[in-house]
């Protein structure tokens, strides 16, 4: 899965280059440019990309922790 992770954020950075939208005049729903459209769908799906990332590519390494290097007191604080 990791792998797939990163081929998204691959094709995201690609995707995201959009040299096609920029003398596109059309609007979307009378109001929207259509680049801007295009911006907010790669924004979206930049979203779930970094929400697949946490899920399944997260190093589990830096959430372990043991009781004598936790950062929290026993009140709740910051130690």
């Amino acid at each position: 899965m990791r792998a797939l992770v990163w081929v998204l954020v691959a094709a995201l950075i690609v995707l995201h280059q959009d040299c096609w939208n920029w003398d596109n005049g059309t609007l979307l729903a009378g109001f929207l440019p259509v680049g801007l459209a295009y911006h907010a769908v790669i924004s979206i799906a930049a979203t779930v990309v970094w929400l697949l990332a946490v899920q399944f590519a997260w190093p589990t390494k830096l959430e372990e922790t043991t009781g004598s290097e936790s950062s929290v007191n026993d009140a709740g604080g910051p130690a």
